[in-house]
């Protein structure tokens, strides 16, 4: 992580040691190099481990692209029809179980829950007389529960009931006796994590990265919206509006100077510090793997050119392009078209690209690899950032929020939705003045072109009930396709599956 040296505190789960001893005359130093015996007992410690829990963060920019890929928004692309196999059965409606994509993304989400729920079981059995203290351990368990929350989040919206459990972290012991808890049990839990994360985080951080008040007040709000609770979203929501500014210019947010700006509510933060590489898991490095899978293949052979090679993935949709409508900026930065860049650039040789799979003849132009922004091993060590909350995503959800709560509130809606469009068209002549259900859709479409390629499409079609009217034509499925498939390895040690699968 860029701002926050990644720290991973690993440990064994081997209990063989123990097979011919009761557990009371255990002592795990025997089998553990390091235990809570010999750790935990200094604020460097503590600190240590709460950095450890943002890392999983890192692991779960795939999720970005299912989001998109599987919708309207864009296809999978790649070399060839055997290339990104994962991608493609989730771009044409026909993953199984058996989908490595899905597999990483619950494994990470689990692997930050456990490193978060290490820190609270700790405190937990320390809380009458816990020793180490110093100035900002509360606000640092703010920000463990924050992250507890994101991941659960992730892992909800993507696969509805999931296993819970908040009191300690997992073991092998626990292997075959996990159930999956109800997603209402589970959204009531991320509530409480964020709302003890409010109480105590800092409305600034000194260091770029780490989760402040303000961050777990718009986590908490589209985690409402996402149960349909609009008034509590937008009491919850006002709370960020005015903390943060839209920047002038929609392209520069996702340049590395535009990296934790001042629209940035929460970023996740990459890195290729030690420019690390694993190929056999791709996504558990320091940098930002989805950076090489959509940049454009062949470009390496083009002189003078600002853009790295890619693998040509993501691949937004012409649907997509038509959905922009004349004088919105946010077409040009969203969608890289090579033959709008080609008249605009008569030196640039397209003789050197390679056709991708399904060409729709635009890439994912917010986050295209550049040259100089990675090190190492270089498809595996993309610098670029995540914005995972904007500033404008917070203002669209507010919009809707006051659309539909109790009391709605559409001038307020009208002004935080047109405070978007504003900056997108760079005047007030498109301003949207409907009220209603026209301004929901009109809200929920701008929600499309705002965040278009970051990963949101699907789950806003998904949490509206919109899915099925617009998915259905690309092979979803109702009663199916509004979640994923538990992975097949879960099954096997217990896990129930989801319909249809």
């Amino acid at each position: 992580m860029k701002n926050i040296k990644i720290i991973l505190v690993l440990a064994s789960l081997s209990i063989a040691a123990i097979s011919c001893k009761k557990w009371v005359d255990y002592n795990p130093k025997q089998d553990y190099k390091i235990t809570d015996q010999e750790y935990l007992k200094s604020e460097a410690d503590y600190r240590a481990m709460g950095v450890g829990v943002y890392s999983p963060l890192t692991w779960l920019n795939q999720v970005v692209i299912i989001g998109d890929v599987i919708t309207d928004n864009s296809v999978s692309g790649g070399e060839s029809a055997s290339d990104q196999i994962p991608i493609q059965q989730i771009d044409n409606f026909t993953h199984t179980p058996v989908n490595s994509m899905l597999a990483d993304i619950w494994q990470a989400a689990y692997e930050g829950i456990n490193r978060a729920n290490y820190l609270h079981q700790y405190k937990l059995k320390n809380i009458a007389g816990d020793t180490v203290k110093f100035a900002g351990k509360d606000a640092l368990y703010g920000e463990v529960y924050f992250l507890r929350s994101f991941y659960y989040f992730s892992l909800v919206r993507m696969f509805g009931d999931v296993p819970l459990f908040v009191d300690r972290r997992l073991g092998v012991e626990d292997t075959r006796t996990l159930t999956r808890s109800p997603k209402a049990n589970v959204y009531k839990q991320i509530e409480i994590d964020l709302l003890a994360a409010i109480a105590v985080l800092p409305v600034v951080q000194t260091e770029k990265g780490r989760a402040t008040k303000y961050a777990a007040q718009a986590l908490l709000g589209k985690v409402y919206l996402y149960q349909n609770k609009y008034t509590e979203a937008a009491a919850m929501l006002e709370n960020v509006i005015g903390k943060y500014t839209l920047v002038n210019n929609f392209n520069s947010i996702f340049l590395l100077a535009g990296e934790n700006g001042p629209e940035s509510v929460f970023e996740i933060q990459y890195s290729n510090g030690s420019a690390t590489y694993d190929w056999g898991h791709p996504t558990r490095n320091q940098g930002n793997l989805l950076v090489q899978q959509v940049g454009v293949r062949g470009m390496s052979g083009i002189n003078g050119m600002p853009y790295a090679d890619g693998w040509s993935t993501n691949l937004p949709t012409q649907n997509l392009a038509s959905a922009f409508t004349a004088g919105d900026s946010r077409k040009a930065t969203t969608i890289f078209d090579v033959a709008a860049y080609k008249t605009a650039n008569p030196s640039f040789d397209v003789k050197y690209l390679v056709a991708p799979y399904r060409n729709t003849g635009f890439y994912d132009g917010k986050f295209l690899p550049r040259i100089g922004e990675t090190s190492g091993q270089l498809e595996l060590n993309y610098t670029n950032n995540f914005r995972t909350i904007r500033y404008a995503d917070v203002l669209l959800m507010a919009a809707e929020a006051n659309n539909k709560a109790t009391a709605p509130n559409d001038i307020k809606a009208q002004t935080y939705l047109n405070e978007v469009r504003r900056r997108a068209f760079g005047n007030n002549a498109n301003d949207i003045s409907t009220t209603g259900n026209t301004l929901y859709d009109a809200i929920l479409n701008e929600r499309r072109l705002e965040l278009a390629m970051e990963g949101e499409r699907f789950f806003d079609l998904v949490r509206t009930g919109k899915a099925a009217a617009i998915l259905t034509p690309l092979g979803f499925r109702a009663g199916k396709h509004e979640v994923f498939p538990i992975p097949q390895g879960e099954v096997d040690n217990g896990l129930s599956q989801n319909p249809n699968y």
